[in-house]
């Protein structure tokens, strides 16, 4: 391909916070340029939007289906390549769908849809047109988790038998639900689905012990907290689990655990040692060994550890961090070079293909369904089911 990638975006206009980083790493590389966009719900703030981006006029639309509509019916020199959605969840489903019918690659924020038949519909959709979907779990994109993963599939710790994820964070400690639109979304189940905590960062936890280990949830037992008076989702929770090859671990999701900022971290633990890693200390893996001292292994180019898919997704020097725009990046340039390889009628490298897709919106919405349905029941442990 001998062009840069043509992206549309839905929502992300104005004070939306997501919205800036995925224009950020989808522009990292150079391999993707902001071409159309239909910004907001509200038609003004969504034309005031494209202005302050320097979008052409008649590619700044009111709403996303004018968008889709117009966008489709122009000729191949001129048409988008993929459309980015970043809307609340409950905004997710039909635009992705109508996408799709048009003909569009799709990225979308996690979690991928607002209830687990609409991300079934998603994935027969995918499926049918054959056409690609990235779901931006923004942490697989770190190049230490990558190294972990990688290690994990070597059999380097051989066979794994534990696993804690965790992820604690504070704001939401306080109910200022009606002062800051982030917050008031995400604690409405009209809009953010049946799962607050365990919705917008509890997905985020359990798709990281998943991508790190190569296992999957196979049973859990959940307790869910509303924590702050008044509050309608759950903001806290913590799970037992346990995985398809009989290993059991421990998920805690937290958005009231006060001070903290976001604490996310996973240790793995094999027969033979484990691997620790934290999102604050990005560059840094910690490789404990049942037999001999720890060792730190470090992000950056040169080391003799590294795996083709942490070194393909590392982009500084050692000592230089790697961090969130950073890993957004790479989710974004591995799926650009998928759709460049399929565009000029080659077959993308397994690094290139190494992004969440649909199958893991799937889990994520089935994990969500699964960890409600659990901490509602009297029984201790729910199978997970799909």
């Amino acid at each position: 391909m001998n062009r840069k990638l043509r992206m549309g975006m839905i929502g992300g206009g104005k004070n939306a916070f997501i919205g800036a980083v995925h224009r950020i790493a989808a522009n990292m590389d150079g391999l993707i340029t902001l071409t159309a966009a239909a910004l907001s719900s509200d038609p003004q703030r969504a034309l005031e939007s494209g202005r302050e981006l320097f979008l052409a006029a008649d590619r700044i639309y009111a709403d996303y289906k004018t968008m889709l509509e117009t966008e489709a019916a122009k000729p191949a020199s001129e048409r988008l390549d993929f459309i980015v959605i970043v809307t609340p969840n409950h905004v997710h489903f039909e635009p992705a769908m109508l996408a799709l019918e048009k003909g569009f690659h799709v990225v979308i924020d996690k979690p991928i849809t607002f209830t687990l038949d609409q991300a079934k519909q998603l994935k027969a959709k995918v499926a049918a047109t054959g056409l690609k979907l990235l779901l931006t779990h923004t942490y697989t994109g770190y190049p230490m988790v990558k190294q972990a993963r990688a290690m994990v599939k070597a059999g380097t710790l051989g066979e794994i038998r534990k696993i804690y994820v965790e992820y604690p964070q504070g704001w939401l400690s306080t109910p200022d639900e009606k002062d800051n639109q982030q917050a008031a979304w995400r604690t409405d189940p009209s809009k953010s689905g049946k799962a607050g905590a365990m919705g917008d960062i509890g997905t985020h936890a359990a798709n990281l012990a998943e991508y790190v280990s190569g296992l999957q949830i196979d049973r859990l037992c959940a307790d869910l907290n509303i924590v702050v008076p008044g509050r309608r989702l759950d903001d806290d929770g913590a799970i037992l689990l346990k995985f398809n090859n009989g290993a059991s671990g421990v998920l805690i999701a937290s958005q009231i655990a006060a001070g903290e900022e976001n604490a996310l971290s996973i240790r793995v633990y094999g027969e033979k040692g484990g691997l620790e890693w934290h999102q604050m200390e990005p560059n840094t893996l910690l490789v404990k060994w049942l037999d001999k001292p720890a060792e730190i292994y470090r992000a950056g180019a040169g080391y003799h550890y590294q795996s083709p898919f942490m070194y393909k997704n590392t982009r500084t020097p050692g000592g230089h961090p790697e961090g969130y725009l950073e890993a957004f990046g790479n989710l974004y340039r591995n799926f650009a070079h998928t759709l460049m390889a399929l565009a000029d009628g080659t077959t993308p490298t397994p690094e290139a293909l190494d992004y969440p897709s649909v199958e893991e919106g799937v889990r994520g919405m089935a994990f969500i369904d699964n960890v409600v349905k659990s901490a509602q029941s009297e029984q201790k442990w729910t199978k997970f089911e799909i």
